[in-house]
């Protein structure tokens, strides 16, 4: 029997783990979503600036995606299937093949994973010590792959890592582009080490990076720090990862965040978005000649989720069949930038991070960073951090949010920057 005297968030504090996170920054319970729109159990409405960190890059609930999934579960369509063939993973393939892979004239194969992100990069660090029979995997400052062990060693944040509560090992952390500061060629660095036989650092069996790095960030990648890790991973015999979990499937104005650098990658994570309308999958993408496993040798009850076949492919053909999508997209990051400069404008010091519709202001301090969320939220905006420190606000709006809901929302956090660096400057003096 429930308590009356309770509040509609007692039940959470009272049975769920404390590992809870997001709902700590937004302590109200969502009931509705729809496109960019969140609305809680008692009526109020939110503008999402989260977009489930990138889930729901197509917004929440897109009728096509919707109306697909519906018709195929009331059909008694395959609801698991292991991965055995079924028809609506053939339709997903086909899509890939013809949408995504073909036009850009690239040639890889898709492998299965377990769910979320973190089993996809789990895999891609596997394949990569099983082709090369090496052990060392090169990450980089402030990079995020996962929370599962091997991803979580690829990882920079202490807090995160700490939890791990063992060593993580068989990794080697280098500077990513600017991690020293713009006077420091991280790459040069790099391949000083790399050469240099006494440096302690073993032959690698894989680079492992994000083009432009999400909870490290929004630290963005230049084309010649892409191109100079692609060619240090071929000259040491080392395997490409270019992890998209969060800056694919269009976030970064492109479908891959890196198809416009002239590389690669040898094998490509891919979650979040992928599969259309934030329902969990993760897949693999990697060239044909690395396909070396044995049947079974990498596999998990969850790899391929047949709900997710179902949207992806919609997604797929709604958006990505020509390029109209990707210019509303170049569009609209041109509006994301105009309206972050007016918030970096109103902090000392601020400056824009991130590309395309992956942005954000670094405002120098998470505790400054963290007052301007909470006030977003207060003003029906939700929005969060990243960065080391927290110290980077972070917009991850869905990439078909309108222009007058982007305008909106960028107005909400304008009114909530100015007010909390008012409070900042009032409570130093």
């Amino acid at each position: 029997m429930t308590n009356e005297t309770s509040t509609p968030t007692d039940i959470f504090s009272r049975r769920e783990s404390e590992a809870r996170s997001y709902c700590r920054s937004f302590p109200t319970r969502f009931a509705r979503a729809k496109g960019s729109e969140l609305w809680d159990d008692q009526g109020r409405r939110y503008i999402d600036f989260l977009a489930g960190c990138s889930s729901l890059n197509y917004g929440h609930n897109d009728p096509d995606m919707q109306a697909a999934l519906v018709e195929h579960i009331q059909a008694d369509g395959i609801t698991h299937g292991l991965d055995m063939f079924t028809d609506t993973k053939a339709k997903f393939l086909q899509a890939v093949e013809d949408i995504i892979l073909k036009p850009r004239d690239m040639d890889y194969k898709v492998m299965m994973t377990g769910p979320t992100g973190t089993n996809a990069v789990e895999a891609a660090m596997k394949l990569a010590r099983k082709i090369t029979g090496r052990r060392n995997i090169i990450a980089f400052t402030n990079g995020f792959h996962g929370m599962t062990m091997g991803a979580l060693s690829c990882t920079g944040n202490s807090g995160k890592r700490a939890g791990a509560g063992t060593p993580l090992c068989g990794t080697t952390h280098m500077p990513f582009e600017g991690a020293f500061g713009d006077d420091v060629d991280s790459l040069s660095l790099i391949e000083q080490m790399l050469d240099n036989s006494s440096s302690g650092v073993d032959a690698p069996a894989a680079f492992i990076i994000e083009p432009v790095q999400g909870e490290g960030g929004l630290n963005a990648a230049s084309t010649e720090f892409m191109q100079g890790v692609a060619r240090l991973a071929q000259k040491h015999g080392a395997l490409l990862i270019a992890d998209d979990i969060q800056a694919g499937c269009g976030r970064t104005g492109t479908f891959f965040s890196f198809e416009e650098m002239g590389i690669e990658p040898d094998l490509i994570p891919m979650a979040k978005s992928f599969s259309g309308m934030g329902l969990p999958f993760a897949a693999l993408l990697l060239k044909p000649e690395l396909d070396i496993w044995k049947p079974a040798e990498h596999n998990g009850t969850f790899r391929g989720n047949t709900h997710a076949f179902v949207t992806a492919r919609v997604a797929l053909e709604k958006f990505w069949k020509d390029d109209t999508f990707q210019k509303e997209l170049a569009e609209k990051a041109v509006l994301l930038t105009s309206g972050l400069q007016s918030v970096a404008e109103a902090v000392p010091g601020a400056k824009l991070k991130g590309r395309g519709l992956m942005q954000g202001v670094d405002v120098g301090s998470g505790e400054l960073a963290g007052d301007i969320c909470a006030r977003c939220f207060e003003k029906g905006l939700i929005i969060e951090t990243s960065g080391a420190d927290d110290e980077v606000v972070k917009v991850l709006a869905p990439l078909t949010t309108s222009s007058e809901l982007m305008q909106e929302g960028l107005g909400i956090l304008l009114e909530a920057t100015i007010e909390a660096t008012q409070s900042s400057k009032m409570a130093a003096e």
